[in-house]
């Protein structure tokens, strides 16, 4: 059973594909001057990109882990964004907690696991 990693350095892959699953790592927004809402965005776009890279897309997201640096300031403002980018009936399995991120801009980081069109 291959293992395919993409976008891979010494540290971590961006994609890793395996048995019809994709995993990325946390993504995050390219301006860490946004606010979570622009944050949030940049993030979905990002992911979107890495998604059809991998060959599949947004619907077929099994789950997302979301990491918000405040999650008090940020939850509402994260969903709002999360609502209008998700497609309706496409729902993944999804845990969202507060962290301590890496940088001190980052507001959101997302995980996400998708399937592979069969």
């Amino acid at each position: 059973m291959t293992i395919e990693r993409l976008h891979t350095d010494a540290r971590m892959s961006l994609i890793v594909k395996h048995q019809g699953t994709v995993y990325l790592s946390g993504e995050v927004a390219n301006d860490f001057e946004a606010g979570v809402e622009q944050q949030t965005r940049e993030t979905f776009q990002n992911i979107e990109r890495l998604l059809d890279q991998a060959g599949t897309d947004k619907t077929r997201i099994l789950s997302a882990t979301i990491y918000l640096k405040d999650i008090d300031a940020d939850f509402a403002g994260m969903n709002r964004v999360w609502d209008q980018w998700l497609p309706q009936g496409c729902a993944p399995a999804r845990a969202t907690l507060q962290a301590k991120l890496c940088e001190p801009g980052i507001l959101v980081e997302i995980s996400i696991i998708a399937a592979l069109p069969a």
